[in-house]
């Protein structure tokens, strides 16, 4: 009488080695794509967190009857002068901003946004005003550049995104850089 052996089912070494290499070849090219991904997706988030604050300081402006203030700030929400760097150095809207309302000649927080300096927001140098009766913004057409920081805009088109405001104080975000044809 002769035992049957029960079958052990399982890979081999050489298996398991084969499907490694797969494995990391398939990594080693899709981490660029995915990390090309991330900047765009972040850029893009940062880009529509900016959108809604504008959209915001408009609608308080017409509800409210007051002027509404938008400004970069420091880590302690204080307005920055124009072209004064904030904490990290960076003279751009990267710093952070934040939305104000005039309550008897005091200024009262309405939103802030945090400084995020891995992506670049260039624009107006000096605060925005959105006033009544109509929301405008003082000072006319304005637009702000978002990209990734230290990247060369040839590279990462895809990524950089352009907020426009008309002088009725309506933005508009277009994907692409400003300076290029909408």
């Amino acid at each position: 009488m002769q035992m049957n052996r029960p079958s052990i089912a399982g890979f081999t070494l050489v298996e398991l080695c084969a499907v490694l290499a797969v494995m990391a070849i398939l990594a080693t090219f899709a981490t660029p794509s995915f990390l090309a991904w991330q900047t765009r997706d972040q850029v893009d988030a940062r880009a529509r967190s900016l959108f809604s604050t504008l959209t915001l300081a408009r609608a308080e402006s017409l509800r409210r009857g007051a002027r509404i203030t938008l400004c970069r700030i420091d880590g302690a929400r204080h307005c920055l002068a124009s072209g004064k760097s904030c904490d990290n150095g960076i003279t751009d809207w990267s710093c952070g901003w934040a939305l104000f309302v005039e309550r008897d000649g005091v200024p009262a927080l309405l939103r802030a946004e945090p400084a995020i300096s891995s992506i670049s927001i260039a624009g107006a140098a000096t605060d925005l005003s959105f006033t009544p009766p109509a929301g405008q913004v003082i000072g006319g057409f304005r637009s702000f550049d978002l990209a990734p920081r230290g990247a060369d805009s040839a590279s990462n088109a895809a990524a950089r995104r352009c907020i426009r405001l008309a002088a009725g104080g309506r933005p508009r975000m277009t994907a692409g850089s400003c300076g290029a044809s909408a």
